[in-house]
């Protein structure tokens, strides 16, 4: 059901979202933790996205028919395929409310979401996701499937158990093609490990980074960042990042969203438990003791830029310093193949190879390429909406996707979106 909201400046100096329907009532929720002043400039270099050129047909309306619709004003540019809905860990937060118990995606099927994105629009960068991707011993065909047909970036959305664990296979995933390694990275302090996952995990997390690192497979690490349990954990984990980089290529911070499993979030709460950028920001900026500043960030790109920001940094020994700001910047700062190329630099293991130019040799060129690649460090995040901060002007921007067997394409909030009893709008 839609309803009306407004953005309004509260009693407690915030800004939040206010909604009333006629079933449920008034209720409101935080969406910024700054003055309506902040707010708005924090988006006064925002541009407009660039429309599906391949759009399929909607008459429902967003978000109950989403698809890259025509109403959608934003190309594609990252699309998860989850492979499958099998996990080794049940943590108490999940997207996707995966366990041990679950199906992978026919191959037949994976094939046929390949070549309907390759027809709409592609070839995106791939998310391979789940549950647990690496639950699959495939992966090699499935990439392979993928790059016969003109896909060239997967990314392995995984919690690192089974590169931890198995003796080689790291180096496997980078043979089989797997570009990075998003990896679940939430704490250094197995206490929360074991309140977030389930499981003390800071020894396994720790060896999965450094078998990546050793089979030269990049790493992002992805703190998810629940209010009253890890924020106090930010600078730690950006300091691990960047002790282990340019192996680690940077951080990408998910702040907690209220869908799928969420068994740690009390929406009753209301300002408790949500998590905003200026909050990030400021944390981030105590934690690391003023090396990263909240002025080194912006947000936005093509999706809106209340969805993300982003700050890229030159490490030099122990030493960084923060690169200038783009007006356009997230993890996929423009828009369709320049954003691709920017991730699949900046976060994969694409290399410059020597070349010849009228029979000049660029090979000193390309070496001066890969090390400014591998000197730079990222820090971003992404706010997820759920439920109760959905905003239409946010949806429409998007251009993180799901494939989905029956939409195509739909927008990651929507497809993750789940009422107050967990019910999905979208999800099987």
């Amino acid at each position: 059901k839609k309803i009306n909201a407004g953005i309004t400046d509260g009693e407690d100096r915030m800004v939040h979202m206010e909604k009333t329907c006629d079933e449920h009532g008034s209720f409101d929720t935080l969406v910024w933790e700054g003055d309506v002043i902040s707010y708005l400039s924090w988006a006064e270099n925002d541009m407009p996205g660039r429309a599906p050129l391949t759009a399929v047909s909607g008459t429902k309306g967003c978000p109950c028919d989403c698809g890259f619709c025509q109403e959608h004003q934003s190309e594609a540019c990252c699309v998860l395929l989850e492979l499958t809905s099998r996990c080794n860990l049940h943590c108490p937060v999940c997207f996707a409310s995966a366990g041990e118990e679950g199906t992978d995606l026919p191959v037949s099927e994976i094939i046929r979401q390949y070549d309907w994105l390759i027809a709409h629009g592609g070839p995106y960068n791939i998310q391979l996701s789940g549950g647990e991707p690496t639950m699959r011993s495939d992966l090699d065909e499935i990439i392979r499937l993928g790059k016969e047909r003109g896909f060239t970036y997967f990314q392995l959305n995984s919690n690192g158990l089974r590169i931890a664990g198995e003796d080689g296979y790291a180096a496997w995933l980078k043979e089989a093609g797997v570009s990075c390694v998003f990896l679940q990275f939430d704490s250094l302090n197995d206490e929360i490990n074991l309140k977030l996952r389930g499981r003390r995990l800071c020894e396994i997390k720790d060896r999965a980074v450094r078998n990546c690192i050793s089979a030269g497979l990049p790493v992002v690490l992805v703190p998810v960042i629940a209010p009253g349990m890890n924020e106090n954990e930010i600078g730690a984990v950006l300091q691990y990042a960047l002790e282990h980089h340019p192996g680690v290529r940077g951080v990408h911070f998910q702040p907690l969203s209220c869908f799928g499993r969420c068994e740690v979030a009390d929406v009753k709460q209301k300002t408790q438990w949500r998590i905003t950028i200026p909050r990030m920001l400021k944390l981030i900026e105590e934690q690391t003791g003023g090396l990263m500043k909240a002025s080194d960030f912006s947000g936005g790109g093509t999706e809106s830029a209340y969805c993300s920001f982003h700050a890229s940094y030159r490490k030099t020994g122990t030493e960084i310093r923060a690169l200038a700001r783009r007006e356009r910047n997230c993890c996929c700062p423009v828009p369709s193949t320049e954003a691709m190329d920017f991730v699949s630099r900046q976060w994969g293991r694409e290399e410059p190879q020597s070349s010849q130019l009228a029979g000049i040799d660029t090979s000193a060129f390309d070496e001066f390429l890969k090390q400014a690649v591998d000197s730079t460090f990222t820090v971003s995040g992404m706010l997820f909406q759920d439920a109760w901060n959905l905003d239409f002007s946010r949806l429409r921007r998007c251009y993180i996707a799901e494939a989905d067997s029956e939409r195509g394409m739909v927008p990651f909030c929507a497809y993750n979106l789940t009422d107050i009893s967990g019910k999905a709008l979208y999800r099987k």
